[in-house]
């Protein structure tokens, strides 16, 4: 074999090895231990808010460009961000601190540093409310939210997939201990391939410690959250699930009004998406 000969066989074998490891890297899942260090988040914010009308996805790009990190950074976490179906200008984020003591912390790290204030002029812009806020902990210690890998821009073109869902139940006060068991054994049917669970929250009733963030003050709630992988799934699986369960718990005689049901879609850079083996391992 001349050098030449030799020259093309080697582009060759290297053109096919380089084509391998791309196909390998498409089909690549994001693995658990990547985020083994992200774990713990006792406090969580359910925070729901409405933007100017058309300005939707304005707020969902400048919220996955800027903010996910800078709360990781500072020793929080967004457990996932969702644009809610029905509701053409409602943006619903989940944020996580360790403990109560460190959401004030957290909160005027970002709130009064470079980050936000660089561009919090024209996020307020097009966010006339973000006062629906609902502060939870997890129901029991190892029900808190799922911390999903950060979406891979390499692997995960297409951004985060499937669907997320929320039921929201208010309870009368006093009965949040004997709901929440009624509430669990009827969660119990959601277990069905193409559904994960990602968490169980209940009220944390303790006072507003960073003031400058209104919560909401209408307690008590228990909040399920689930990812499904797509829409066939949540139609024909889930929802058959959700509405009976809903029956079940409002004939229950311990909630303050009818139970909501909240449909999401992830955002690009959504944590809390389908996601297989990591949603699987991470269930609670």
């Amino acid at each position: 074999m001349n050098h030449v000969q030799r020259l093309l066989s080697g582009t060759v074998a290297a053109i096919a090895l380089g084509t391998a490891l791309s196909a390998h890297a498409t089909n690549e899942v994001p693995t658990m231990e990547s985020v083994q260090h992200l774990q713990d988040y006792q406090v969580v914010e359910f925070r729901r808010y409405v933007t100017s009308d058309g300005e939707l996805a304005h707020f969902v790009k400048y919220f996955d460009a800027y903010f996910p990190e800078a709360f990781e950074q500072l020793g929080a976490m967004v457990f996932g961000q969702f644009a809610e179906r029905g509701h053409p200008n409602r943006f619903t984020w989940l944020r996580g601190f360790h403990d109560i003591n460190a959401r004030p912390i957290v909160n005027a790290a970002f709130y009064y540093g470079p980050l936000w204030k660089e561009h919090r002029v024209k996020v307020n812009a097009i966010l006339p409310d973000s006062d629906n806020v609902m502060l939870l902990r997890p129901l029991h210690a190892d029900q808190g939210v799922s911390v999903l890998p950060a979406v891979d821009p390499v692997t995960e073109q297409r951004g985060a997939q499937g669907v997320v869902v929320a039921q929201i139940f208010a309870v009368k006060k006093g009965s949040e201990e004997a709901f929440a068991k009624q509430a669990e054994a009827a969660f119990d049917a959601y277990r069905v391939e193409g559904v994960h669970p990602a968490g169980v929250l209940v009220s944390l009733d303790v006072p507003n410690n960073f003031p400058q963030l209104p919560i909401r003050s209408d307690g008590p709630f228990l909040v399920w959250l689930g990812v499904v992988r797509d829409n066939a799934m949540l139609d024909k699986q889930l929802m058959p699930r959700l509405a009976a369960a809903e029956r079940s718990l409002a004939a229950s005689g311990l909630l303050r009004g009818t139970p909501e049901r909240v449909v999401m879609d992830p955002t690009p850079r959504s944590r809390l998406r389908w996601l297989p083996d990591a949603n699987a391992e991470s269930a609670p």
